[in-house]
């Protein structure tokens, strides 16, 4: 039996995130670039900027999703979260510090901490345990099908004289687009139970599965791979400043179509596998970008690759959680799984940016493998718990 096309929530938030993620990738692949080249930080800079960005507007994930639990407007949330960061990214392309850029990408990381788990919950609740996978991994899709063309613009602009400030300036456009669709296509009311207080915030009162991927994607955020050092390890293998939106742009291409495969064998198979293999691919490719002897050929593949297995457990992760989480505390259960990443996120940005500069980029490699794997190893043995 075929199932129904997903409802009018999820597909406008999936063209929301489309739009968005085309503003948000013109000035990725560039932005390192921008911050070491034009604006003479190092490398721990880099990772200084963007742990302390996610790390903390991560608190807000959790507050937000605490009150949208309380009954407030959703809505509110992910167009208020979308219009704060739409409006402070442009204006990295004034910064003549990088502690302006800090700032800066501090307001953006703030605004996607309003809406994410709101957004999340919304996807979650707008279907059933059946879908749950293919709706998040349709979200997800959107979000890199919008960073397949964020970059390519990016590459267009650069490859016809712009420079790198004008690029931050223009991504406003698409950020303009998205405030508009979410303005006038979100419904206004969502099915909702009556106002009640919420029990007390419990760790131990969540659902053991829950718990367990909570806390794995915390040691997961912590041995990531920040994506400004894949900027800069491709760099280093022979690419070119100029192509590297072009290489960015392929990168979520591959994660667009990987991603929604994750979400629906997600559905068929179980989340958990499908997460656990997803991780083990992660810990092979930092490996290989360790290891790996590689020309400029073997950068672009590995770059690819390395993107897939990033991808391919999004959408299981997101609906893991909408699975195990309670039904009157589902944003809150997001607002926990993006809060604690996002926490971890800046010790783990440190700790490969010190790792790097101060001893070698394969070691910084490495330990994230290490530290990926046992990740993946705590979610099998607590999740089959």
């Amino acid at each position: 039996m075929k199932r129904p096309f997903l409802p009018r929530t999820v597909v406008i938030l999936g063209l929301v995130s489309f739009f968005n993620d085309i503003a948000s990738e013109m000035i990725t692949p560039v932005l390192p670039l921008f911050l070491t080249a034009t604006l003479g930080a190092g490398p721990a800079v880099v990772g200084l900027i963007e742990g302390v960005a996610e790390a903390t507007a991560s608190l807000l994930k959790l507050y937000s999703g605490r009150t949208v639990d309380r009954r407030r407007n959703p809505k509110a949330f992910v167009l208020g979260g979308y219009g704060i960061s739409n409006a402070a990214r442009p204006l990295i392309g004034l910064a003549t510090a990088w502690s302006t850029v800090l700032g800066l990408r501090f307001l953006d990381r703030v605004g996607k901490g309003l809406r994410t788990a709101p957004r999340d919950a919304l996807i979650s609740a707008a279907v059933g345990s059946e879908s749950r996978g293919r709706a998040f991994g349709f979200h997800r899709a959107m979000d890199h099908a919008g960073a397949t063309l964020g970059p390519l613009a990016a590459f267009a602009l650069l490859q016809s004289g712009v420079g790198m400030r004008e690029v931050f300036l223009l991504s406003v456009i698409p950020g303009v687009a998205l405030l508009a669709i979410l303005w006038r296509g979100l419904p206004k009311d969502h099915p909702r139970a009556e106002p009640k207080a919420l029990p007390p915030l419990s760790w131990r009162a969540l659902n053991p599965r829950l718990r367990a991927m909570v806390a794995a994607a915390g040691g997961l955020a912590l041995a990531n791979a920040p994506d400004a050092f894949l900027v800069l390890w491709a760099n280093e293998q022979g690419v070119a400043p100029a192509w590297m939106p072009l290489l960015w742009a392929a990168a979520h291409g591959v994660r667009a179509v990987v991603v929604g495969v994750g979400g629906e064998l997600s559905d068929r198979w179980g989340r958990l596998p499908v997460v656990v293999v997803g991780w083990g691919g992660r810990v092979a490719m930092l490996a290989a970008l360790a290891l790996a002897p590689v020309t400029l050929a073997g950068a672009w593949a590995l770059f690819l690759v390395y993107a897939a297995t990033t991808a391919f457990t999004e959408g299981a992760e997101r609906a893991f959680i909408g699975d195990y989480a309670a039904p009157e505390q589902k944003a809150t259960a997001f607002g926990l799984y993006h809060m604690l990443s996002g926490l971890l996120a800046l010790p783990g940005a440190l700790l490969f940016g010190a790792l790097w500069q101060g001893v070698s980029m394969p070691t910084a490699f490495l330990v994230s493998a290490v530290l990926t794997a046992l990740a993946a190893a705590a979610l099998l043995t607590l999740g089959r718990r």
